[in-house]
């Protein structure tokens, strides 16, 4: 039956990999279908009767059966119910014992040392701050018409040199409308021919690893860390030195200074992933040792968009009189994650070396796109859009917080993180599993990261990550009090520990 293929799948996904249930429900459905156990054309049973069959919740089962339906393994007909693909395709046949009857395993050996690391430690399908409603995504803000309006004129006069690679650093419309962006909104002192439009952060990461450091250079990273910078970094040769963050963010002693960075990697305006925003003291202070190692300070300025109560904090660069920050930022947390566009500011020194190594390496495109953000920003739709993201987003984040004020205690659980962004941290105490509690929230079809496995070093900090930006309101209020009934049952047991201060 299928049902006993997917169990047996799952809990062999569940022991090996830990993946949370909607997960090891798609990877198990998926593998099924690629064996032919679940042929072509074959029909579903439904997501009630599959939740029934499993003893799962049918939130959990819908988002698995969602995410396969988004990747074209199934199809649904209105009315009719969920079907698999005619072009699913199967798996070729394993490669069986050779003469002496061993299995072949040439194409696992041919991963380096680094590769391996790469895909088998912090891993973002562990560590991406998703929906703690799975399967929900929300573009409900992002005006989808004019965008295709704007980007099917641009196709339209489209001249032939905007088809080519671009040798210039991005649209200079494009990379103007930004500079503006920035100097009037971030107090960024910058230039427009400073400003190289790239794919994203990840992008702009390893251009800067691999264009200002050599293999086994040293570069700071906060600890708890962005999973996406530890890669980057991993993957151009540098030597990772976690550095603790505190509740004024990252906070170097004499012990790091004793290795010496040549890149120091911050997320300054909202700390991933605790949320802990860099303190106006601290920030001169990272500015001073920055100067004192001869070090280049990489300012990811993560969530800057979004910042719900206090004053707005201007960047970093804005205080760097030595031109030793590069500022990157994205477009992606307001328009659309498949956008792929995001921006680097770099001194104006390193303005030639870094467009030329940019088309070197990564022959940038995609021009009409670009141009079509430029008119998008210039017009005031971006502006305009932002308003409106911060406005459903500012709801979410108090439906979310209303829905977790039952379990915050003094000296208990408590939450940081939550003026800026699109994700909170609840940090709890001590003695709570944050892992094995992230596990058996899975269970309820909720996805929410324990804070622990963000930590390069640190075994101190315990604590769930939760993303509310993709969550539409009515889930929140739906799932919040779920959520934190789950936290307040893990709670049992546990006396709170008082303390005169709470560090992150």
């Amino acid at each position: 039956m299928l049902s006993e293929f997917l169990l047996a799948e799952m809990n062999r996904l569940g022991t090996q990999d830990a993946l949370p249930l909607h997960r090891q429900l798609y990877e198990a459905l998926r593998r099924a279908m690629l064996d032919g156990k679940l042929g072509a054309g074959e029909r579903l049973p439904s997501s009630r009767d599959l939740a029934e069959d499993l003893s799962l919740s049918r939130n959990t089962v819908v988002a698995a059966i969602n995410q396969l339906s988004v990747e074209g393994y199934l199809a649904s007909r209105v009315g009719s119910g969920t079907y698999v693909n005619d072009n699913v395709p199967r798996a070729a046949p394993s490669r069986g014992a050779r003469s002496g009857g061993q299995p072949a395993t040439l194409q696992a050996g041919r991963l380096s040392t680094r590769g391996v690391a790469l895909s088998s430690t912090f891993c973002a399908t562990e560590l991406e701050v998703q929906p703690f409603t799975p399967g929900m995504v929300d573009f409900s803000a992002f005006p989808v018409a004019l965008w295709q309006r704007l980007q099917n004129k641009h196709w339209r006069m489209t001249y032939p040199d905007m088809l080519d690679y671009n040798t210039s650093g991005g649209y200079a419309p494009l990379r103007r409308a930004v500079a503006d962006y920035l100097r009037v909104f971030r107090s960024v002192h910058l230039e427009a021919d400073q400003v190289v439009i790239t794919s994203g952060t990840q992008q702009s990461l390893e251009l800067c690893a691999r264009l200002l450091a050599d293999h086994g250079d040293t570069v700071w990273v906060e600890d708890p860390a962005y999973w996406g910078a530890v890669k980057a970094f991993m993957a151009t040769g540098l030597a990772i030195h976690p550095v603790p963050v505190d509740e004024q963010g990252i906070s170097p002693s004499a012990g790091d200074s004793a290795r010496p960075p040549r890149l120091i990697y911050v997320t300054p305006s909202h700390q991933y992933p605790t949320g802990a925003v860099m303190t106006l003291p601290r920030r001169h202070q990272l500015l001073a040792t920055a100067r004192a190692h001869d070090a280049w300070v990489l300012e990811d300025d993560y969530d800057s968009e979004y910042r719900f109560s206090g004053p707005p904090i201007s960047s970093l660069e804005g205080l760097d009189t030595d031109g030793r920050v590069l500022y990157m930022g994205t477009f992606s947390k307001v328009l659309y994650p498949g956008l792929k566009l995001g921006y680097l500011v770099v001194p104006k020194p390193l303005v030639a070396a870094f467009k030329q190594a940019h088309y070197d390496l990564n022959r940038p495109g995609q021009m009409p796109v670009q141009a079509a953000l430029a008119e998008f920003i210039e017009m005031g739709h971006f502006a305009s859009a932002l308003r409106r993201a911060r406005q459903n987003y500012a709801e979410r984040r108090q439906c979310l917080l209303e829905a977790l004020k039952p379990v915050l205690t003094p000296g208990g659980p408590f939450i940081s993180g939550a003026e800026q962004g699109l994700h909170l941290c609840l940090r709890l105490p001590g003695p709570i599993d944050d892992q094995a509690l992230a596990q058996r929230i899975a269970q309820q079809g909720l996805t929410v990261r324990p804070l622990s496995a963000y930590c390069l070093q640190r075994s101190d900090l315990k604590g769930l990550v939760i993303g509310y930006g993709y969550a539409p309101l009515a889930d929140i209020a739906r799932c919040g009090p779920v959520l934190a009934g789950m936290v307040g049952q893990a709670l049992k047991g546990h006396e709170p520990e008082v303390t005169g201060r709470r560090t992150p």
